[in-house]
């Protein structure tokens, strides 16, 4: 079991930079595939990136090159860095965790989540 806590969200000015984390529990997080998800008001929930547990990284085509995924498994840690942010970034930021190998790393299924750091861009 797999407990997740996101956290660094808030109200920011379209341009500026972020970085959302996410706390995971237990002593396997190093070898979980990480993902970050948004949902944004009225619409579905999209993943954004993801990492594998080796440290390969996807990014959805609307983030590329303003997002970045890492991982710090010394502190059981995933951040998501959000830069030159805009106000269609606006949305709920969900981290999810992977416990099956054999997933893709593009996959969106995903094995346990957490609650959500809103994010707001807005001047």
């Amino acid at each position: 079991q797999v407990q997740l806590v996101e956290s660094g969200g808030g109200l920011v000015q379209p341009g500026d930079s972020l970085r959302v984390s996410c706390a995971a529990s237990g002593r396997s997080f190093s070898t979980y595939r990480m993902g970050w998800f948004r949902r944004a008001p009225g619409k579905e929930r999209e993943l954004v990136a993801t990492i594998s547990s080796g440290g390969t990284t996807y990014y959805a085509d609307a983030v590329k090159g303003r997002f970045t995924i890492s991982r710090d498994n010394a502190k059981n840690t995933v951040y998501l860095q959000i830069n030159s942010l805009k106000p269609e970034d606006t949305a709920v930021y969900y981290c999810a965790a992977d416990g099956r190998f054999w997933r893709h790393l593009t996959s969106t299924e995903f094995d346990y989540w957490g609650q959500g750091t809103q994010v707001t861009v807005s001047s």
